[in-house]
């Protein structure tokens, strides 16, 4: 399929698209959090959408060629920790509201950074890292009375806290395994194979308490997982029509989104330090992504400069 021509209201509404699939996603995730173990979820949220993903490679004629990989270990690697970091994503739905656990979810970015640099030799210059301090500030707020006075804690909310706060963190460890990927794999080998991966390693959980879901559970663990690849599918077609640095910021209107769900269907109302955290955290994120695109700009002009005129 040749490349698509720029069109970022095209590439924005596809991203917007995603948000809303991946949010739908961990709504039914949370509806069946009770019931079913988080990794029994992966495996449903994992397998289900490999079909989704077949069947637009397909469309794409990318079936043959797609899912060749030059580095196998790299994907196994990036299939663990995203395992990791999904198991523990899920199992924090169960133990906090919806519009909490995406809040402290927007670490992961965050996160990202830092551990670009330390593991990529990324070059991080002073703007990045104050707006990285100033969004970890903000999930040092979300966290605030999760982790406060000893005499106010809830044993489970706090739990819910650690966990989600270390998914992000695993979440954060796979983007950069994903960003080595990709300078020699393509896009729908990693998204594929990362779903191969993580069904395989979702059945190590078996031992930990898996059971038959009630009817309505297990079609609802089934739409998750097909919403889960329709989402990846959105996200990665998104990518084609628009720069990472437009379509980013519109990630954060998971909030929008966590916010209504978890009020109308969960009864779940946001604190005012909730908010003010996650506003300060997707603050720090938008600066980022700014700051990115200045740059991209910038060598653009510069490499544009150094072209020779004919």
């Amino acid at each position: 399929m040749p490349p698509a021509s720029p069109s970022p209201v095209t590439g924005i509404l596809l991203k917007v698209l995603s948000v809303i699939v991946f949010v739908g996603m961990a709504t039914l995730i949370k509806a069946t959090a009770d019931a079913v173990p988080p990794g029994e979820a992966v495996f449903f949220r994992s397998f289900f959408a490999i079909p989704v993903i077949l069947a637009w490679l397909w469309w794409r004629s990318e079936l043959a060629t797609g899912l060749r990989v030059a580095e196998p270990l790299g994907h196994v690697w990036r299939g663990f920790v995203g395992t990791v970091a999904m198991g523990l994503g899920f199992a924090g739905l169960g133990l906090l509201p919806l519009p909490e656990v995406t809040a402290i979810g927007y670490a992961a970015p965050l996160l990202t950074v830092i551990f670009a640099a330390m593991f990529l030799g990324e070059e991080v210059r002073l703007f990045r890292l104050s707006a990285v301090a100033l969004g970890l500030v903000g999930v040092l707020i979300v966290l605030s009375p999760r982790l406060g006075a000893v005499g106010n804690l809830n044993a489970t909310e706090t739990l819910g806290a650690v966990v989600v706060l270390t998914g992000a963190t695993f979440a954060a460890l796979a983007q950069v395994l994903v960003r080595k990927l990709v300078r020699m794999e393509r896009t729908s080998a990693i998204v594929f194979w990362f779903s191969v991966t993580s069904s395989v390693l979702a059945l190590a959980t078996l031992p930990f308490g898996w059971v038959m879901p009630a009817p309505r559970d297990f079609a609802l663990l089934v739409l998750a997982g097909l919403m889960g690849g329709l989402g990846q599918i959105l996200l990665t077609s998104s990518y084609r029509f628009a720069d990472a640095s437009v379509i980013a910021p519109f990630e954060y209107a998971s909030m929008i989104f966590a916010l209504g769900i978890g009020y109308f269907l969960f009864d779940e109302v946001p604190t005012l330090v909730m908010l003010g955290g996650a506003a300060l955290i997707i603050l720090a994120g938008v600066l980022i992504i700014w700051r990115e695109r200045r740059l991209g700009l910038e060598r653009a002009r510069q490499r544009k400069a150094m072209t020779p005129q004919g």
